[in-house]
């Protein structure tokens, strides 16, 4: 069975979002990417470029903000990069982006091969054509992930922050912990609408994000008492994520329930 590819593009309250969707042997997985007030918020996939390279080129861009590092969000920035456009994403990862891109092959597969790119350090805040943005570090996902808070219209783009409610499974470097830590820190700001790049368009966000914070915090509890009780990280995994999910098997355990509960019983 070959890779199954989709493209569309929507507008909700102003912001322009485009989304991918990559499916392969009961494996599916989307990002979004976003436009607002001159702004490109992420640059989608290499692996669906002639797909998006025609709308963002049509697209009035100014500036490129990448959340994150990872290659579904900066697939197409060296493109934009050709287009005249200037990247900016926090320090971490800048130089490693300017390499050719190493991660593993199913994430080649899904995502394509990133092209090296140059980016220029994100600070605290930057302004677009009618607006002041917030710079907020939210690490967890990824150590360079940040959210961007329009000050105007209070619409905040979370990257990978949310994705979904009830996480169950995370990439090995995530931190269930530093998550939540992130997670309190965004709802000390004044936000309405949420724009997630997998979840999409989140109408009223905060209480989304509310949801996410009390299930991680639950989850952490229950896991610390189930090691407190003497139980094994294995055996918990199995207690609390008794379901297999196929991005395991496909991924050789690149993404794994057992890595919650590693990351909450390692940083207590």
């Amino acid at each position: 069975m070959l890779f199954k590819k989709q493209f569309d593009v929507s507008t909700k309250s102003g912001v322009i979002m485009a989304n991918e969707k990559v499916s392969f042997q009961g494996v599916r997985l989307n990002v979004h990417c976003f436009v607002v007030d001159g702004v490109l918020i992420d640059t989608g996939s290499q692996s669906l470029e002639n797909e998006i390279k025609p709308f963002l080129k049509q697209q009035e861009v100014e500036k490129v903000m990448i959340t994150h590092h990872h290659e579904d969000h900066t697939g197409c920035a060296a493109y934009m990069q050709e287009l005249g456009k200037r990247i900016y994403m926090k320090e971490h990862f800048i130089d490693q982006c300017q390499k050719k891109a190493d991660y593993p092959l199913y994430r080649k597969l899904f995502w394509g091969k990133r092209q090296p790119f140059k980016a220029n350090p994100l600070g605290e805040t930057f302004t677009s054509k009618s607006a002041t943005w917030d710079v907020i570090p939210t690490p967890g996902h990824a150590k360079d992930h940040l959210a961007l808070l329009n000050r105007q219209t209070g619409q905040l783009l979370t990257g990978d922050l949310y994705c979904q409610e009830r996480t169950k499974i995370i990439l090995r470097e995530e931190s269930i912990p530093t998550i939540i830590e992130s997670l309190q820190r965004v709802l000390t700001y004044d936000f309405g609408d949420v724009y997630c790049c997998h979840a999409g368009y989140l109408e009223k966000g905060r209480r989304y994000l509310e949801r996410k914070l009390h299930y991680l915090l639950e989850m952490q509890q229950h896991i610390l008492q189930l090691h407190a009780e003497g139980k094994s990280e294995k055996e918990i995994t199995s207690i609390i994520f008794p379901k297999k999910y196929p991005i395991n098997r496909f991924s050789l355990g690149e993404w794994s329930s057992f890595h919650i509960i590693r990351s909450v019983i390692n940083e207590q």
